[in-house]
């Protein structure tokens, strides 16, 4: 998958409740505790990515990557597992900021 610039600004409580196994009233809890807990691992990524700490990219992207999934943010997850991937490989010809900017904006977007 290629960089993607996602939009999580409409999401349908209901819908989502129902992919993930859940009642859609634990929905506005769930995307709380993903806001507050993808704040610091953005923050780990954008150190990692300024210092070229190819290890803290794998693993904050890999954490990034599960939490993502877990919500289906299918996106998210495909640009954090790209990163993940790059990262164990020290790709140096890696875009991270451009991902790491894509995936803060995307969860910028996301309102509850």
């Amino acid at each position: 998958m290629a960089l993607s610039h996602p939009d999580y600004s409409d999401l349908d409580y209901d819908e989502m409740a129902k992919n993930i196994g859940l009642k859609s009233k634990h929905i506005p809890l769930l995307l709380s505790s993903y806001i507050e807990e993808t704040q610091p691992l953005l923050a780990r990524l954008k150190s990692a990515i300024d210092g070229d700490d190819y290890a803290t990219i794998r693993t904050a992207a890999h954490s990034l990557k599960g939490s993502s999934g877990n919500l289906r943010f299918n996106e998210l997850y495909e640009m954090a597992k790209e990163m993940e991937v790059a990262g164990a490989e020290a790709d140096t010809t890696f875009e991270y900021a451009k991902y790491l900017e894509a995936m803060t904006t995307a969860v910028e977007t996301i309102k509850i």
